[in-house]
């Protein structure tokens, strides 16, 4: 099945083909402008449009045959895409390669580097992702609660998929991949929305995984690019309520509150992740230091990194001299208070804007605070109900911690970078949702999933009414 991704004036751009991409068409569409450019005006803008509808309208038409595939179809889909990734690994990693070297031109930062790079082996963890979300039950079809009623009529609630999933998304060719694999294990088609800075990349994957569609069952429109590099592609996917079914924000601050202010599909909300670890006067202080550097040296541009240290005042003197050392060893600056800053002179003030920020990179906010309840209360007032976590051996004080956290995850004597699904059992994820309606938390694939009440009779009527005689 050929796909309507059509050229559009102003607002495509020739992406590299993937090997054994004949069928994905030969013009891709770049993805979207990260800075939010207001191109696609007039003539340009109603082209940019209907391109972006033609694609949207292939999509649930491939949704429909999902519908009615099975679990074993694909499996084999998915199995499929697995191994083309893995062997043509050289063709994504040059686009990658092109990306990263346009992005160190723009003067992009460190952290937008990391989150942009692919290498042999996180291709390779990409694919192994895929594979083994192959292996997991089929999360469609399932039937999830319901009953006989007393008059006999039998209630079942049974798994769905959403639909048409649409994505939007900052520089972070991983979620092409998760994403595309998430859905099509789901039997959703997806509508993947990347930003210009992985455009190459995304184009070369999404080639990759629409080759092998084609040598499968499944619809190639199953997995689809929406076309532009403009603010105009985006608001016209957004727009696209009915012929999309939900939207999943995934990046900055920026990008998911514009998505959930001006969207008329509906939006699941995933959170910037402003994480606190917060060491209890009950800590054992080894564990809280090992928590801390987990969760914030780790990997400093994802958003399950910590971004702010909070101390109870009774373990200051012993905790901190130790914490900053072993911070300032790994290259982390802290932003602290007055008393943080009394332990190191290379602490610097932190300002109130430092108290909500999401840094993705080796810095740090740090404060000493007098209770867990002020602890409770500055978490709630800056934190994003991301991911908070405690330290504790207090088996009080971390219920206390616990019931007080309006978040989605909380992490009790374990490091914030476990708000993952591969970590809690879920196998890859399509985001961490901080709402609290349908999905709430890493997002696998049940999330991708809702529910259809199927009621079976036999000629039940309501109230004994009587039925009209032919």
């Amino acid at each position: 099945m050929s796909t309507p991704q059509a050229t559009e004036a102003a607002d495509t751009a020739q992406a590299p083909q993937a090997p054994d991409a004949a069928d994905t068409t030969a013009t891709v569409p770049a993805a979207p402008d990260e800075t939010g450019g207001t191109g696609g005006t007039g003539k340009a803008g109603a082209e940019v449009t209907a391109a972006v509808r033609a694609v949207a309208e292939a999509a649930r038409r491939a949704a429909r045959r999902l519908a009615l595939s099975t679990g074993g179809e694909r499996a084999t889909a998915l199995r499929l895409i697995a191994d083309r990734l893995s062997a043509h690994a050289g063709g994504v990693l040059a686009a990658n390669a092109e990306d990263l070297a346009a992005a160190r031109a723009a003067g992009r930062d460190a952290a937008v580097l990391d989150r942009l790079a692919l290498d042999h082996a996180r291709l390779d963890a990409l694919a192994a992702t895929v594979r083994s979300l192959a292996d997991e039950p089929d999360p469609v079809g399932g039937v999830d609660g319901g009953g006989v009623m007393p008059n006999g009529l039998e209630v079942r609630r049974v798994r769905v998929p959403l639909g048409v999933v649409g994505m939007i998304y900052e520089g972070r060719p991983n979620v092409t991949v998760d994403a595309a694999a998430l859905c099509l294990k789901s039997a959703n088609a997806v509508l993947l929305r990347g930003s210009s800075a992985a455009r190459r990349t995304n184009a070369a994957l999404v080639a990759v995984i629409r080759s092998a569609l084609a040598d499968t069952s499944l619809p190639v429109d199953a997995v689809c690019l929406v076309p532009g590099v403009t603010h105009a592609s985006v608001r016209a996917l957004m727009a696209l309520r009915g012929l999309v079914d939900v939207l999943v924000p995934r990046g900055g601050h920026d990008l998911i509150r514009a998505t959930v202010r001006d969207s008329a599909v509906p939006v699941i909300e995933t959170g910037v992740g402003n994480c606190h670890v917060y060491v209890d006067e009950h800590a054992d202080l080894g564990k809280a230091l090992a928590v801390l550097l987990d969760a914030k040296t780790r990997r400093p541009s994802v958003c399950n990194a910590a971004e702010s240290l909070l101390v109870h005042t009774a373990v200051a003197d012993a905790f901190l001299p130790r914490a900053l050392t072993a911070l300032a060893a790994q290259g982390v600056l802290v932003h602290g208070d007055a008393r943080v800053r009394s332990y190191d002179p290379a602490v610097v003030p932190a300002t109130e804007e430092d108290w909500g920020r999401e840094y993705l990179a080796p810095e740090l906010s740090a404060a000493v605070v007098g209770s867990l309840d002020e602890a409770v209360a500055h978490i709630r007032r800056y934190g994003t109900g991301h991911t908070e976590a405690v330290v504790s051996d207090s088996q009080s004080a971390v219920r206390r911690f616990v019931a007080l956290m309006d978040t989605a995850v909380v992490a009790v004597n374990a490091s914030t970078r476990f708000a993952d699904g591969g970590q809690i059992g879920l196998g890859t994820e399509l985001g961490i949702s901080t709402q609290k309606l349908h999905a709430r938390g890493p997002m696998g694939l049940a999330a991708l999933t809702t529910t259809t009440h199927v009621l079976v009779g036999d000629g039940h009527v309501r109230d004994g009414a009587a039925v009209p005689e032919t």
